[in-house]
């Protein structure tokens, strides 16, 4: 299990590639936690619109977007929330119609990796 999500940084996304290669687990064998970095209701939510990672986003829900684009950061087939309210976990189920694009993907992967080569350790 790996944090995964789009608060997760450059260098923690390339360790988990990099462990899942060296033990030789493909994305069906490793799930994700903590996609929200502890909460929906946290600023950057608002700040941000992850639907640009969907290749037809418009019809979920920026915390729905959020959520199926976790499967690609790092990749995994699974991933852990915790919640008190039932209604959350079935907006979370319905984000899985959602379809990732692949480039965008890529593309903040590098934006990341490009930010923190510029960062002191």
């Amino acid at each position: 299990m790996v944090r995964a999500g789009l608060l997760v940084g450059a260098r923690l996304l390339d360790a988990a590639d990099a462990l899942t290669k060296a033990w030789g687990l493909d994305g069906a064998e490793v799930w994700g936690m903590s996609p929200f970095g502890g909460s929906t209701s946290t600023p950057v939510w608002d700040r941000i619109d992850p639907r640009v990672f969907l290749r037809d986003g418009s019809q979920l829900s920026r915390v729905q977007a959020a959520f199926r684009a976790v499967y690609h950061l790092p990749r995994v087939s699974s991933v852990a929330v915790g919640t008190d309210e039932p209604a959350h976990l079935g907006e979370l189920v319905g984000a899985l119609v959602g379809k990732v694009e692949e480039r965008i993907v890529q593309e903040y992967r590098s934006l990341l990796r490009d930010r923190s080569r510029d960062q002191p350790a």
